[in-house]
């Protein structure tokens, strides 16, 4: 892992994407990694656009600022390719992550450019099939795990357990289904 890494997170409200950045900082931290998780708002409404960020670092991190440069941008929501540039000051060198079903073709075109590696994953499908419903914000947070490499398959399943448990302590019966949906996404990310 690099000294620090940082990630955006778009999504629109509801959608869980503050809530997987905040599970990826508590996994991290878990992991022995210094940490730092937040959002950003606009209108707090349903289906308003959200930011959401991450910092992981094996050392202590002393940057208190948004993120303009991030290594990783994870888009929980397709919609938001043309509305938002989501590869605004996206380094490179990183990555983009994308829950899309959309053609590479319109993936490149819509991403005006970008020269760095883009990766998508089907998460609506990982979510219907695993959960039932439409969590976006699961299959999106092994997918980020993934492609970021912030920790192993391993690490990341087996402090999820225990995050979930806590998260769902009123609802075990959904825990099964939110480890398979983590499961299941860090095997169907696929580079663009």
């Amino acid at each position: 892992m690099q000294d620090l890494i940082e990630i955006r997170w778009h999504g629109r409200g509801g959608q869980g994407a503050k809530t997987a950045s905040l599970l990826l900082a508590d996994a991290a931290f878990n992991t022995g990694k210094y940490i730092q998780g937040f959002p950003e708002y606009g209108p707090e409404r349903m289906g308003a656009p959200i930011t959401a960020y991450n910092r992981i670092s094996n050392r202590p991190i002393t940057i208190h600022s948004n993120i303009y440069e991030p290594d990783y941008v994870v888009v929980v929501d397709d919609t938001l390719l043309e509305s938002v540039d989501v590869t605004a000051g996206l380094k490179e060198t990183g990555a983009i992550i994308i829950n899309t079903t959309k053609d590479n073709a319109y993936l490149h075109d819509v991403l005006h450019g970008y020269s760095g590696t883009i990766y998508k994953i089907d998460a609506r499908k990982v979510s219907m099939e695993t959960l039932g419903k439409y969590f976006p914000n699961t299959p999106m947070l092994a997918a980020v795990v993934k492609v970021s490499e912030i920790m192993s398959d391993e690490e990341f399943l087996n402090d999820m357990v225990g995050s979930f448990k806590h998260k769902f302590a009123k609802k075990p019966e959904v825990i099964e289904g939110n480890m398979k949906a983590l499961e299941m996404a860090l095997k169907s990310v696929e580079k663009v």
